[in-house]
């Protein structure tokens, strides 16, 4: 009896074999899909509120530091404060003294009235170019340099004019002047100065193209042959001649060439004559 069941129940077909094992391989697959899904959804998960918490307080700064920098930005604001009322506000910082330097010939006290440097001023606010400006006014300087030495003095350095030449107003006139390179005059005395060449001109002002031209040459040539002249003169700007010691007449011409000029005058003042023209350095003459 129990073969005759047997019999009845033939061993499973090769397809059910395929159907089972088809069947295990789809429930390994969804036991791996939902663990990727569980994983997915772990990482994806919000965290809890007590790590939000933790980092929120760890990124913000704690009240006593934020306390701290309040103060410190309280402190620099008054500290600009502060200063902006000494530098501006504040005679505490403000003009006291004026050093002048340069001055020779030019009192010092006197520069220090034209330059009215207004005391207690805050140095910031003190016009220094206004300062500059009327000293440069001074018929005696040549030039002007006014700066701020803190925390109170205002400094004045000058350059004083050096007389080349002179002229004498004569009879009636207001006496003796002192011309400068530039042909600027720029002082008046009693008596002739020694050693300077007078000028015989009809003008003389830093403002005729004439006086310039003299007063330039006289400035660029030789000192061993300046001191020899004693007056110098001229029509035009490049006919300019002047008087030796001796009684010579040299006949310059214009300011340009003078090394040359001074060269081929040296040579020719050898040799006997009256009038010794180097206005053309290339082609010289001696008149007797």
């Amino acid at each position: 009896m129990t073969s005759t069941r047997e019999r009845r129940n033939p061993p499973s077909s090769e397809a059910d074999e395929r159907d089972r094992a088809a069947l295990a391989r789809a429930r390994r697959g969804r036991r791996s899909e939902e663990e990727r899904r569980r994983t997915r959804s772990t990482r994806s998960a919000p965290r809890s509120g007590r790590a939000v918490r933790a980092e929120s307080l760890r990124a913000r700064p704690t009240r006593k530091k934020e306390i701290r920098r309040r103060w410190v930005a309280l402190l620099i604001v008054a500290t600009l404060v502060g200063l902006g009322y000494l530098l501006f506000f504040s005679s505490l910082l403000g003009a006291k003294d004026v050093a002048v330097q340069g001055a020779k010939t030019v009192s010092a006290e006197q520069i220090r009235g034209v330059a009215a440097v207004p005391v207690d001023k805050p140095m910031l606010l003190v016009d220094v170019d206004g300062i500059r400006d009327r000293v440069a006014q001074m018929p005696g300087i040549a030039t002007v340099d006014v700066s701020r030495s803190w925390p109170s003095t205002i400094e004045i350095a000058v350059t004083e004019r050096t007389a080349i030449a002179f002229f004498d107003s004569g009879p009636g006139g207001d006496g003796v002047h002192l011309v400068d390179g530039g042909g600027v005059v720029f002082k008046t005395v009693k008596a002739r100065p020694a050693g300077l060449p007078e000028l015989k001109l009809p003008k003389v002002s830093a403002d005729d193209p004439v006086t310039r031209a003299v007063t330039a040459v006289l400035g660029v040539i030789p000192q061993a042959l300046l001191k020899q002249v004693t007056t110098a003169t001229a029509q035009t700007p490049a006919s300019v001649q002047f008087t030796l010691t001796d009684g010579k007449t040299v006949r310059w011409g214009d300011a340009g060439k003078t090394d040359r000029k001074a060269k081929v005058l040296a040579a020719l003042l050898t040799q006997k004559g009256k009038v010794y023209d180097v206005s053309a350095p290339e082609l010289p003459t001696i008149t007797s």
